[in-house]
């Protein structure tokens, strides 16, 4: 049966909502449309975030985005917590020297996108890289919103579906699934396999940046290997890190 007809709308009112004709269908025609298309949660918040009223188009690029000053300062203080900010286009905005030391991902001013997709050392060393990416671009995608006329989204889109088949590919089936909290292992050369918990705190007054901190678990061997990498952040002698190294982790 067509999917008009199982959400409940007539063939030429579909029609009309694919051409873009109708940009204001109801809250109960979205819903219908999400349920017989399959969509989950994310992706029907992602639809009804689309079906929003037009927003006015931006001619020009927005500022150079910036961390909260205080955010910044306060992990700068946490020296056996890594932790960063992530921008409203996935750039690393902010990130404290434990976090930089566990993966170049995490190094401020990268977009973390673009250094999954173009660099190959980054992209070699993820043992999930497939879902890494796959992942990526659904979280730009649901941060980005019906904002998709951003000069800054389209200039990182349009590089990336030139230089990578994989990052067009996905961009193409427009899924969107936001950032969430969960368990990761990063793979360190120096210090081994940390098995690590990460949370993703959204920052208030913000356009859309996201706070991230990664734990350990108490007494638990990660918790010795991620002091024993700070350590050696601290350390000034030749054994101790100052940049930050090329290691595997699944985002």
């Amino acid at each position: 049966m067509p999917k008009q007809r199982l959400a409940g709308i007539s063939a030429e009112y579909y029609l009309r909502l694919e051409q873009g004709r109708d940009r204001n269908p109801s809250a109960q025609v979205l819903d219908a449309l999400a349920t017989v298309l399959r969509l989950d949660a994310d992706a029907t918040a992602h639809l009804h975030s689309l079906a929003t009223p037009d927003r006015p188009r931006r001619r020009r690029p927005r500022p150079p985005e910036r961390a909260p000053e205080g955010i910044e300062q306060l992990i700068a203080t946490w020296p056996h917590t890594p932790a960063y900010v992530l921008g409203r286009l996935l750039d690393v905005l902010a990130a404290n020297p434990l976090a930089q030391a566990l993966s170049p991902l995490f190094a401020p001013g990268a977009n973390m996108v673009r250094t999954l997709f173009l660099d190959p050392a980054s992209g070699v060393a993820h043992g999930h890289w497939d879902a890494s990416t796959e992942g990526a671009v659904a979280a730009l995608r649901a941060l980005v919103g019906p904002d998709v006329d951003d000069p800054a989204l389209v200039e990182l889109v349009g590089e990336l579906s030139v230089r990578s088949d994989r990052f067009r590919q996905l961009w193409a089936r427009h899924d969107a699934r936001p950032k969430r909290s969960g368990a990761n292992t990063i793979t360190h050369p120096q210090v081994g396999p940390l098995e690590l918990r990460h949370e993703k705190l959204p920052i208030p007054d913000t356009d859309r940046q996201i706070l991230v901190i990664y734990h350990a678990e108490p007494a638990s061997p990660t918790a010795e290997r991620l002091a024993l990498l700070a350590s050696l952040i601290a350390d000034p002698a030749p054994g101790g890190l100052r940049n930050a190294p090329t290691g595997s982790t699944s985002t």
